[in-house]
This record gives structure tokens, C-alpha cells and sequence, in this order.
């Protein structure tokens, strides 16, 4: 509990930190002004949340609406921006945003069931119906994706390190030699999501599908499907992994050698929690630097 706001299990991780235990502290003030702002009616908040807390609430009008509390963290700090940019079309609306709150707005997915939900070769139909509406040229205030790999290229060997080096170094060595080769090779410049899995597109009425949490960033369309690439939600196994490459590429007209070599360098560099690997990220890098 943070004062009187229930915390979800997943946002446990925030007490780790002096700022984030100052963030749980301010989250009771922030819900009741974005409350009061907004004529909400706030409910609990969804027991589902790593790096935000989101609760349902109602307009006056009784529209269903999602209040959102961001961590302060890099990567969501353009979320709001991202949601404008696609401004409906495929991605849930924003309707209000308090940059100064990090409280957001937005259209609530009814019913809310995730794409995951479906057999894997029914979501990835849903996935290239939704993707190339959702590739739109981008530019600033988004970060440059090449940016972005450099930062991961500087700290994944410190990471490693730290940890003890819990895998193999002719992984880490992939990853860098991919993030040297991709980053200024990109293609076109769009809107991407580094954070879009199977359970971040949910059923909804306006539209079949529509996501939700972006984490965004500027960068070429191979790099926008790597969290479905490697996301477990589909299924977890070489066999599912590379059944989820083969059909996006082809079907959404990506280059896939550039895919798997994303999928292999994000998964690599979003491959440590806690100081600690997680062994599926790992898995995945070692399915895909196993092909021929």
C-alpha cells in the first residue's frame, strides 16, 4: 500500500530506489488531482503493472476511461506523444495529459481481453492488419532508435560484468556486432514501439484491436516487431520464435536478416532485471544466433 492506493506486486520493484519510494509516496496526491481535474471516478487499479500504475475510471458522462501514473522513467516519457501521433488509428486515444504529473488520459479497451488471447497464427493476423497503420513517418521529440542502441552498446558489457557474466561472451559479442552494423543502416524513419507484445494489444469495440503502453521511438520498420518476435506470450520455443520471424517479415515486406538481428541486440539489452538475466531473453538470443 502507498497511503491509501493499492500498488500492485509488479510495481514492488520501485522501492528499491529513494526516488521510487518518493514516487509511491506522491502517488496518492497525484491520483486525487488528476481525479479532481478530470471529474473521474477512480476504481482499483489493474493488479497488472511493471512500470506505471493504471487504474479504470468513468467521465461524468460514464465514458470508460484509463487513468494512467507513469514512472518517471526514459523510456515512457513520449508515450503521450506517440498516442497524439497516431491519434486513434490502430493505438488507444489520448484524451488529456498532465506532462507535469506524468498522468495520462486514455480511451479504455472494452472488453480488454489480450491479443494472446487468440492461437498465435490468428493474433500475428491481427499484428500485420494493425502494424502498417501504425508506421508513420517520426521524427523529434521521439528518441533516434541509433541513439538508442548506442546507450545498450555501452551498457550491456557493464552489465554484464556486474553480473558476473551469466552467459556466454559470443552472445554479447553478437549483439554488439549487430547493434554496429544495423543502427546506421536503417531505412526509413517511423513511429516504433519498443515494447509491443502480445499483451499489449487488446480487444476492443472502436476498432478489432488497439495498443496500448508504447514505449516509442524513431526508427526503420524491422525494429517494430521485435518484442513480438521474441515475446513469450505466443509461445516460448525456438520452434514459435522463429514461426513469429518468418511470418512478419514476409508478410509486413521486412528485410528479415535485420529483424532477427534487432530482435537478437534488444532482446540482449532488455535481457538483465534486477542485475540479474532473464532466462528467457537469453533463450531467445541463443535460438536465433543458432540459425543457420
Amino acid at each position: 500500500m502507498s497511503g491509501d492506493v493499492p500498488i500492485p506486486d509488479g510495481l514492488g520493484w520501485v522501492r528499491g530506489t529513494a526516488a521510487g519510494r518518493a514516487w509511491l509516496s506522491e502517488l496518492p496526491g497525484r491520483l486525487a488531482a488528476c481525479a479532481a481535474r478530470w471529474s473521474l471516478r477512480v476504481g482499483p487499479p489493474f493488479p497488472y503493472a511493471f512500470a506505471s500504475l493504471a487504474a479504470p475510471a468513468e467521465l461524468p458522462d460514464g465514458t470508460p476511461v484509463v487513468l494512467k501514473l507513469q514512472y518517471p522513467d526514459a523510456e515512457s516519457e513520449h508515450e503521450a506523444t506517440a498516442l497524439a501521433h497516431w491519434a486513434g488509428a490502430g493505438a488507444v486515444r489520448l484524451l488529456a495529459h498532465d506532462a507535469e504529473r506524468r498522468a495520462l488520459l486514455i480511451e479504455r479497451c472494452v472488453p480488454g481481453t489480450p491479443l494472446h488471447d487468440l492461437p498465435a497464427g490468428d493474433a500475428l493476423d491481427a499484428v500485420v492488419a494493425l502494424l502498417p497503420r501504425l508506421f508513420v513517418p517520426a521524427g523529434p521529440p521521439f528518441t533516434p532508435l541509433a541513439e538508442e542502441a548506442a546507450g545498450w552498446a555501452d551498457r550491456m558489457p557493464v552489465a554484464w560484468e556486474r553480473a558476473g557474466r551469466p552467459y556466454e561472451r559470443r552472445l554479447l559479442d553478437a549483439a554488439l556486432g549487430l547493434l554496429a552494423e544495423l543502427a546506421p543502416s536503417q531505412g526509413e524513419q517511423v513511429l516504433v514501439n519498443q515494447d509491443l507484445h502480445a499483451g499489449n494489444v487488446l480487444r476492443a469495440t472502436r476498432e478489432p484491436w488497439l495498443v496500448i503502453d508504447p514505449k516509442p521511438l524513431a526508427g526503420e520498420r524491422e525494429f517494430g516487431v521485435v518484442a513480438m518476435v521474441r515475446g513469450a506470450e505466443l509461445g516460448h520455443s525456438r520452434q514459435a520464435v522463429r514461426y513469429r520471424l518468418d511470418r512478419l517479415s514476409a508478410e509486413l515486406g521486412l528485410d528479415r536478416e535485420r529483424v532477427r538481428g534487432w530482435t537478437v541486440a534488444q532482446t540482449l539489452a532488455w535481457g538483465m532485471a534486477g542485475g540479474r538475466p532473464v532466462p528467457g531473453h537469453i533463450e531467445v538470443v541463443r535460438w536465433l544466433l543458432g540459425e543457420a
